[in-house]
Order: structure tokens, then C-alpha cells, then sequence
């Protein structure tokens, strides 16, 4: 799938990650940036097109599909991340906030989206999941879980699109340096790296990217004996 000529939606693209993504398409030559955020006077990227888009709100969801009929790549950015594991306080409350954002908002946006990518081509879908799709742990522990389901979704979804020819890709990595992780002490990628090497994979079409050497590391450690799931968290 090609970025030059293409029109892309990017949601949560008014900070960190999906800042960096909207820059990066600029830069790419993609014809047209749909910037979507819950306020839109917050995108403030020159040469973007800002987009009201709450992705749990399925309403502003199917109006931004019908508004936006010329897309061609998605890109489901938009997320959450919060401290705490399945023990802690609150986090039966945590993990259904964790879940509407993080799974059923991008499965909105994926739903609403797939009849507009079939009408252009196909297109493309590209969901944003981490290295903690696959290892969990009380730090992150509800966080991982959502995105485990959002991985799942997304498998599932490539699966159901490949007939119309849309491309489904998975970008799964490590912490990058956002405000999502601010308070984290651990190495931090650059979200202009991350958002570089997420589009490099888009256009070569891969169903999956790997975006540094930890989720990498992660992905080959689960077929090892004891896979690295069950050795996370111990001592």
C-alpha cells in the first residue's frame, strides 16, 4: 500500500504517536491527513484536515465515515494506558475503560471504515498494538490485557477483510516516549522512529511490524520453553 497519493485517517493524532504518524504521511506525500481527536481545535498540524472523533462514540464514528468517503489506509492509533494490575484498586472500572478504547473503539472505527476502504480499492488498516499484546505483568496488567483483545481483533479482522483486498497490519511495540509513559523509568523509543518504521511495513505490505529489538526479542521468546509469557514477572 502506497503513501504517496493516499488518504489517510490517523486517529488520536493530536499528540505523541499519532502526531508523529500525521507528520510522517506528510512527509510521505500522502495527498490527504484526516487528523481525528475527541477536540479538534487540539490538532494543530499544519496541512492536516482535524476531525472530531471520540472513538467510543459510534455516532461521531459513522458521521466522520460518511464525511470522510476518500480514504484509502486507517490508521487506529487512539488509546489509553494506565497503571495497575487485575488486584488493584479499581480495576474492574479500569479494565472497561481500557477495553472501550482500546478494542471495542478500534473495532468501531474498523467497522465503519471497512465499506469506504472497499469502495477505494481496498486499501488498508493498520491497528496500533504493543509488545504487551503478548507479556503482562501488575505494572501494566489491565493495559496488556486490552491490548491481547485488540491483537485478537486484529487477526480476526485481516482475516474477514482479505476478501475486499483491504491490507491489515499490526504494529506492535515497545514504550515510546509520550506522554502515555512519562512517568515510566525505562529506555523509550522516538515516536517519529516508530512512526517511520510502522509505515515502512504498511507499504511493503506485512501483516505485522516489530518496531525494536524488545518486541522482537518478546515475539521470538514465545515459542521458547518456558515462553517468555510465563517468565514475565518473576524474579
Amino acid at each position: 500500500m502506497k503513501i504517496q497519493n493516499s488518504v489517510v485517517l490517523v486517529t488520536g493524532a493530536n499528540r505523541g504517536l499519532g502526531l508523529a504518524f500525521a507528520r510522517e504521511l506528510l512527509r510521505r506525500g500522502a495527498r490527504k491527513v484526516y487528523a481525528a481527536a475527541r477536540d479538534p481545535a487540539s490538532v494543530t498540524l499544519a496541512g492536516v484536515v482535524p476531525l472530531r472523533m471520540d472513538v467510543t462514540d459510534a455516532e461521531q464514528v459513522a458521521a466522520a465515515a460518511r464525511d470522510c468517503g476518500d480514504v484509502d489506509i486507517v490508521i487506529n492509533n487512539a488509546g489509553i494506558a494506565a497503571f495497575g494490575g487485575f488486584l488493584a484498586e479499581g480495576s474492574v472500572e479500569s479494565l472497561r475503560r481500557h477495553v472501550e478504547t482500546n478494542v471495542v473503539g478500534p473495532l468501531l472505527v474498523a467497522r465503519a471504515f471497512a465499506p469506504v476502504l472497499a469502495a477505494n480499492g481496498g486499501g488498508a488498516l493498520l491497528n496500533v498494538l504493543s509488545v504487551a499484546s503478548w507479556i503482562n505483568g501488575p505494572l501494566l496488567g489491565v493495559y496488556a490485557a486490552s491490548k491481547s483483545a485488540a491483537w485478537g481483533m486484529t487477526n480476526g479482522l485481516r482475516a474477514e477483510l482479505r476478501a475486499q483486498g483491504t491490507q491489515v497490519t499490526a504494529l506492535h511495540v515497545g514504550f515510546i516516549d509520550t506522554d502515555l509513559t512519562v512517568d515510566i523509568d525505562a529506555p523509550k523509543l522516538k515516536p517519529e522512529d516508530v512512526a517511520a518504521t510502522a509505515l515502512d511495513g504498511l507499504e511493503a505490505g506485512a501483516d505485522e511490524v516489530l518496531a525494536d529489538d524488545f518486541t522482537r526479542q518478546v515475539k521470538q521468546g514465545l515459542t521458547t520453553e518456558p515462553p517468555m509469557y510465563l517468565q514475565a514477572g518473576r524474579a
